[in-house]
């Protein structure tokens, strides 16, 4: 019969191996086991995920392995969180991420990889997707009580729509109840600080230590 301890490093393999299918059947088995569903996460596709970042960030591994690593925890993170109660999600959120690109840029690559990785690191991220619209950025932040709003442009021409984001947030009173952190290609830590936003993440990485120094500061 399987094992508990098994079932972990397959989850774990699959990431590691890029293998999509592998890492869903491997979190049926999980559940088929009654692994608790965040154990599946965090001991298993997770560590994939933190491996594949370390030497990614090494320069041991490149971009297209961490977008395939990314989509193979995705693929696991679907089947298993149909199986974990709200209160389980809840409790093992580091902080509630509404992630997406604004509205004209039609590039999501940067902001999957970010989600993932966010996710790898116990963030719930909800991903708007490309071609979001402000108002869309605000009203799924008050549905799902978020903590930071992150926001890409991967185009010179729409990183001005990162600051009618600010603007809006501050028109609506909404300014200090979330926390906006932006990034994507063209976007300077100098641009950050001319707009207002809270926060920069350069890359996948940073934004991963950014949100947590955030919610650190939240907490306090």
């Amino acid at each position: 019969m399987t094992t508990e301890k098994e079932v972990l490093a397959r989850l774990k393999d699959a990431v590691l191996s890029y293998d999509s299918e592998a890492a869903a059947e491997a979190a049926k088995e999980a559940v088929s086991l009654k692994i608790d569903p965040v154990k599946a996460i965090e001991e298993g596709l997770a560590k994939g995920l933190r491996e594949i970042g370390d030497k990614f960030e090494k320069g041991e591994l490149y971009l297209p392995h961490l977008i395939m690593g990314a989509d193979a925890m995705e693929a696991a993170i679907h089947v298993l969180e149909g199986h974990m109660s709200k209160e389980s999600l809840e409790s093992t959120s580091r902080g509630t991420v509404v992630i997406g690109t604004v509205e004209g840029d039609i590039h999501d690559l940067g902001l999957r990889i970010v989600g993932s990785m966010l996710r790898a690191n116990g963030f719930k991220v909800h991903d708007l997707g490309f071609n979001t619209k402000t108002l869309d950025f605000i009203q799924k932040a008050k549905d799902v009580n978020a903590d930071i709003i992150a926001v890409s442009s991967l185009m010179t021409t729409t990183m001005p729509f990162m600051k009618d984001l600010i603007e809006a947030l501050d028109a609506a009173g909404l300014r200090g109840k979330y926390s906006v952190m932006i990034g994507g290609g063209p976007v300077t830590e100098k641009w950050a600080k001319e707009i207002g936003a809270s926060a920069y993440g350069r890359d996948a990485t940073e934004a991963v230590r950014v949100a947590k120094e955030i919610m650190a500061k939240k907490r306090k």
